[in-house]
Order: structure tokens, then C-alpha cells, then sequence
């Protein structure tokens, strides 16, 4: 396995950062160069450097700059071929695992860097873990998880479409620099291959599919006792649908549900604020435990008086002035709206003194 250490070598991806913080990642090819918009940075150059080590572009015709795609962009901007290019600055550097996620070629929408980093802290995914995950998309998750549970441990990957799986094994391939030897990515529908898996073998779940709540029987089925799941998803409508299916279900514990929101901050001299743009909702994180065999989960004692599951619309008028009344005597009692007024009554009483002495 690629160490990620020492020279750049032929074959790797790296980073290349200009002044302005604009990134390039590229596969480093003998004889090669990346096409940038101030020239071309030859492989060569790099291949055999240091991380940390600047590039300069070599200067050459913006012939290459024209888009490739789609000329007749570029046809009434002459000087597109015509000046000359060159000498900017880059440094190299190995792509961190959140840059290379963000980088990679994608067949499907992969998971946010920072909901990734979530799964594996509230998953509690650790070295030598065995780890079950639906869904592989891009591979982005994936390649996360076969870095957390390292060497020593198994990530078994289902995903149902071939293509994808394609796209996520070349995606691991490119970043380890070989096949990682304790992934199992297996194609098919989740329930099938899962039903073929040993029993309560696994540390850790984590299904990222549009309908966990119809997977969490064979979930449950694959993975050992007191064990921890967890459902990316990115509705509300899903989040609720899922919570109650957990309930339901009586071996998994009162779900946890979290999302992260990620702002950056610019710092320069006294211009110290957060950037115009952030990264607000992507997904919510939905957790929970597996219960041993036999027992149910342990769950909060429920108000009688609390109804959380009819929907007002679908009331009488009757039913519904009754509920509305009902809400108002339980938000707060006489005796208590008594304590209220009289601590009103005395601050506006000596906000009205001290307006006579100031007159």
C-alpha cells in the first residue's frame, strides 16, 4: 500500500495550490502535464520532489486553453490563443483524504467531509472494527472506513448498481495505490446479500440508501449485540419515518439524531469574520445500538396526555378546541401564571419609580 510518505512517485495524486487557494488534483504520469488557466505544470517537474516543494508553470501558447469541449466558446476571444502564459506558482502537496473525496470523479452525490467525519466519531468506527455499509456511491464513505478500521479490520460494502461499484473501487484503488485487501464490495439488492452474511458478525452498520427503515431487520440480523447503526439520510420526512421504525422494532435503542453545519472563518489583520457562504443542511445522522436477543429496548415513559400522533387537521371541532385547551392548562398552571403577573406587576411598578425620580 501506497505509505503517502517520502518523494512524489509516478502513479500518485497530488495537490496543486496556487496564491489565490485555488486546488488542482492530478494523477502524476511520466511525460505528463496538468492543464491549468496560467500554463501547464510538467509531471516531470514533480515526480521525485518533495511535498511542499513550488512548481512553476511553463510558458507556453493559450492554445491550450481553449475549451476543448466546446470551441466555438472561446471564438470570439482571440486572445485565448494568442498570449503567452506561464511562470505561476504552485505548491505540491499530497491531497488530505477530505481533499480527495471533494476531488475525486464521482458517479453519484457523495457525503460531506464533515457528515463523514461525524459517521465515524458517533459510529464509534475504530481500528480493526468489521464494518456492514449499504450504499457506496462514489466511494467516499468507503474509503473513510477502510481508513478507520485500518489493515486489521473488514469493511463489506453492498451497493446495488454495478457502475457505482465500479466507480467507488477505482475511486479506493487510485487513493491506497492498490485494492485494499480487507474490502468485500459486493453488488445486489441490500436484503439478499446481507441474508448471506454471518450473523451478528459485524461491529458496525451504516446505511446510506433512501429507505433504511425497510433494512433494519437484516441489519439487525448482521450485526452483534450492542453494536452501533447508523442511517445517513436527508429529509425530514425520512428522519421521522425511520425514528419510528426504530421504535417499533423493540431491539434497537431511542435513536440519536444529529446534523452538522460547517461555516468558515476569514482572518486577516483586523478583517476577522465568517466567510459570505457556508455549508449549511446535507443529511441528518440517525444512531442507534443493537439490543441482545430477546430483549427490548428500554424506553422513556410516555404522557397520557401527550399526543403526539394524531394530526389536529384530522380532528372534529369539538376534538380539536378540546386539545387546544388541554395544551393551554398543561403549558402553565394557575398558581404559576399567578407567580408571573406578580413579578410583572413589581417590575413595571419599579420601572414606573424610577421614571418619577428621574422627572
Amino acid at each position: 500500500m501506497n505509505p503517502r510518505r517520502g518523494p512524489f512517485q509516478a502513479g500518485e495524486k497530488v495537490q496543486f495550490t496556487d496564491r489565490k487557494g485555488k486546488k488542482i488534483t492530478d494523477q502524476l504520469v511520466p511525460g505528463g502535464s496538468t492543464q491549468t488557466e496560467h500554463g501547464l505544470i510538467l509531471h516531470d517537474d514533480v515526480i521525485g520532489n518533495t511535498e511542499g516543494a513550488v512548481i512553476t508553470t511553463v510558458h507556453a501558447k493559450r492554445e491550450a486553453q481553449v475549451n476543448q469541449v466546446y470551441p466555438e466558446k472561446d471564438r470570439n476571444k482571440p486572445w485565448k490563443s494568442s498570449r503567452a502564459i506561464g511562470g505561476w506558482d504552485y505548491a505540491a502537496m499530497r491531497p488530505r483524504l477530505a481533499d480527495y473525496v471533494l476531488s475525486m470523479p464521482r458517479g453519484a452525490q457523495i457525503m460531506y467531509p464533515k457528515d463523514i467525519a461525524q459517521v465515524i466519531q458517533l459510529g464509534d468506527i475504530r481500528s480493526g472494527m468489521r464494518v456492514l455499509e449499504s450504499g457506496a456511491g462514489s466511494g467516499a464513505m468507503s474509503v473513510n472506513l477502510l481508513d478507520a478500521v485500518g489493515e486489521g479490520g473488514h469493511v463489506t460494502t453492498i451497493e446495488l448498481r454495478p457502475e457505482f461499484a465500479r466507480v467507488a473501487k477505482a475511486n479506493a484503488t487510485l487513493y491506497y495505490g492498490e485494492e485494499p485487501a480487507w474490502w468485500d464490495l459486493k453488488t445486489g439488492d441490500f436484503d439478499t446479500v446481507a441474508a448471506s452474511l454471518p450473523e451478528h458478525w459485524f461491529d458496525r452498520v451504516m446505511l446510506d440508501m433512501l429507505d433504511p427503515w425497510n433494512r433494519l431487520e437484516q441489519a439487525y440480523r448482521a450485526i452483534a449485540p450492542g453494536g452501533v447503526l447508523v442511517c445517513y439520510i436527508t429529509t425530514t420526512t425520512q428522519m421521522s419515518r425511520l425514528a419510528e421504525a426504530l421504535r417499533d422494532a423493540g431491539c434497537w435503542t431511542e435513536p440519536q439524531i444529529e446534523e452538522t453545519l460547517e461555516r468558515t472563518w476569514k482572518a486577516q489583520g483586523l478583517a476577522v469574520r465568517p466567510d459570505h457562504q457556508m455549508i449549511g443542511h446535507t443529511g441528518f445522522l440517525v444512531v442507534s445500538r443493537a439490543m441482545a436477543p430477546g430483549f427490548s429496548a428500554l424506553k422513556k415513559r410516555e404522557r397520557y396526555s401527550k399526543d403526539t400522533v394524531t394530526d389536529i387537521d384530522a380532528m372534529t371541532d369539538e376534538q380539536r378546541e378540546a386539545q387546544i385547551e388541554e395544551l393551554e392548562l398543561r403549558d402553565i398552571s394557575d398558581h404559576k401564571l399567578r407567580k408571573v403577573l406578580r413579578d410583572l406587576d413589581r417590575q413595571v411598578n419599579e420601572l414606573h419609580k424610577l421614571g418619577d425620580e428621574a422627572a
